[in-house]
């Protein structure tokens, strides 16, 4: 079943990439009493991610900030190690947060997965966004296949 408008976000371990090797992060902890821009992409270094998914988080974060949004974070099916390196190169480190979902595990709880298998990429997260206040979806945008809109940051603003 796939996660909606004012559901829970589901207890789930994600990783982040931190100077003393790779962290567990908790859900539950993470989305816990605060407002949390969550953007999640098919892959790390992909093109559409790349060059404009990522990049108008890390451009628009202040302003979410301003809005009211306590963090901006990105998750993927991706390892750990890969969204520090995607983070470093993008100018993300300290803007948005990267949160490792290595065996799809949360795009699985939450219903939001993709067959990437015919481009070798395996099961993955699908491009969407969501705003979660204190662990509950207030919003939640889900691209068509292929598209890139309502999941931008640009549009999220619009909702804040």
């Amino acid at each position: 079943m796939t996660i909606g408008v004012g559901d829970r976000i589901p207890q789930a371990n994600l990783v982040k990439a931190t100077a003393d090797g790779p962290e567990p992060v908790s859900t539950e902890e993470f989305f816990g009493g605060r407002k949390v821009a969550l953007f999640s992409v098919p892959g790390a270094f992909t093109p559409t991610c790349s060059a404009r998914h990522l990049p108008g988080f890390v451009d628009k974060a202040e302003e979410m900030k301003a809005k009211g949004v306590d963090e901006v974070a990105c998750t993927a099916v991706n390892d750990a190690f890969v969204l520090q390196a995607w983070a470093q190169q993008a100018g993300a480190e300290g803007k948005v947060t990267m949160l490792a979902d290595g065996n799809g595990d949360f795009a699985r709880a939450i219903g939001l997965t993709m067959d990437g298998s015919r481009f070798g990429m395996g099961l993955r997260g699908q491009r969407w966004s969501a705003i979660v206040e204190d662990g509950v979806v207030k919003e939640l945008n889900v691209e068509e296949p292929g598209a890139f809109s309502v999941s931008s940051a640009d549009h999220m603003i619009s909702q804040l």
